[in-house]
């Protein structure tokens, strides 16, 4: 079907997207349901989203358990937070958007060195989620990329802009010591101890890097960034620079749940719990359902590292969580599981990774 402009509107392929060549128009296959978007979205408030700051974390015992409290209930409600006074040098976080940013605007002959649809390819640019394959495309561009160990993969990494390697990398090495420190308070605020996965994820556990770029969008009101979504990994921590991100908190509303905007805070971090949390907790913890909405004006930047156990390592239900009143209520599944789940299904419908490792009662 061809639009008024004389251009195919059912599909663009990845590298010719629409949000590439920042077309002054929605095209039709951009155009999400109903259905994505909220009725009352709640406006930007720092108050509501549960804040955690890491160095009281770092302080005696007493103080440590009232955070640990504070983190247990922002597991169970939101599966959400952001985390202050974390340890890194502001400058870190301002050089790793620079140099997203700068490779987004290199031109595209350079990025598209790095373009694949293969989902395990360690490297790869991409567009929307599956451009040309799903039904709905999203307006972004992304680089992901393999972080960890950082002298296995860096070296696969762009060299433009000049820096990126090595800034980037700084960031990297900084974000998954935090999230070896964040899983730890994590595991200790279900009663497993600090290190009952932590020093599985410090030896051998995956890192990937989300490098995402939303540019302006024509019309927000009708795409989207991303649509709802959980992520597969522990936890997702992640840098934007500006607003854009929704959570969605099912609790409100006696249950039917509302979309709450995340505003930016400067020099803070958000967490999202992901599925392989929800599987250890054995859903004690929800891995939180987000979207990324879309700015007229400006163009977002987020970096979000995923952090999971290893290619091939299990998450499961540990046995200290499980008795008469709470059997095991989900399947195990490791990183490699999901990059397959990825490959045979269409997410922009809304499937949820999370939902094939449910048990059914």
């Amino acid at each position: 079907m061809e639009n008024e402009k004389g251009e195919d509107s059912s599909t663009f392929k990845m590298g010719n997207s629409a949000q590439e060549r920042s077309l002054p128009y929605v095209p039709d296959c951009y155009i999400v349901p109903p259905c994505y978007e909220p009725s009352d979205a709640l406006d930007s408030n720092f108050e509501i989203l549960p804040t955690i700051d890491v160095s009281r974390l770092r302080a005696g015992d007493d103080e440590r358990r009232v955070v640990l409290q504070d983190l247990t209930l922002a597991c169970q409600h939101l599966g959400f937070f952001q985390i202050v006074n974390h340890g890194i040098n502001q400058n870190i976080l301002d050089d790793a958007l620079a140099v997203a940013n700068g490779f987004f605007e290199l031109p595209a002959k350079e990025k598209k060195k790095f373009m694949s649809n293969d989902v395990y390819a360690p490297v790869r640019y991409s567009t929307s989620l599956k451009d040309g394959i799903d039904k709905i495309q999203f307006w972004r561009i992304f680089l992901k990329h393999y972080a960890h160990p950082l002298h296995r993969w860096i070296h696969l990494w762009p060299e433009n802009p000049p820096g990126y390697r090595e800034k980037m990398g700084k960031f990297c090495e900084e974000v998954r010591k935090l999230s070896i420190e964040i899983m730890g308070a994590i595991t200790e605020s279900l009663g497993l101890g600090r290190d009952y996965i932590s020093s599985r994820m410090d030896e051998n556990g995956m890192q990937v890097m989300a490098i995402n770029c939303y540019p302006p969008c024509p019309d927000p009101e009708t795409a989207l960034g991303l649509p709802p979504h959980s992520d597969y990994s522990c936890i997702t921590i992640l840098l934007q620079n500006l607003a854009g991100l929704k959570i969605f908190d099912r609790t409100a509303h006696g249950g039917s749940g509302r979309w709450v905007v995340v505003p930016r805070v400067e020099g803070a971090l958000k967490v999202h719990i992901g599925d392989h949390v929800e599987v250890l907790s054995n859903g004690l913890y929800k891995s939180v359902v987000h979207k990324v909405t879309l700015n007229e004006e400006k163009t977002r930047i987020s970096l979000a590292s995923l952090h999971s156990l290893g290619m091939d390592d299990k998450m499961s239900v540990p046995y200290q969580l499980v008795n008469d009143k709470n059997p095991v209520r989900y399947r195990e599944s490791s990183f490699n599981d999901f990059l397959d789940f990825l490959v045979k299904n269409d997410i922009s419908q809304g499937k949820r990774f999370i939902e094939t490792l449910r048990i059914k009662d």
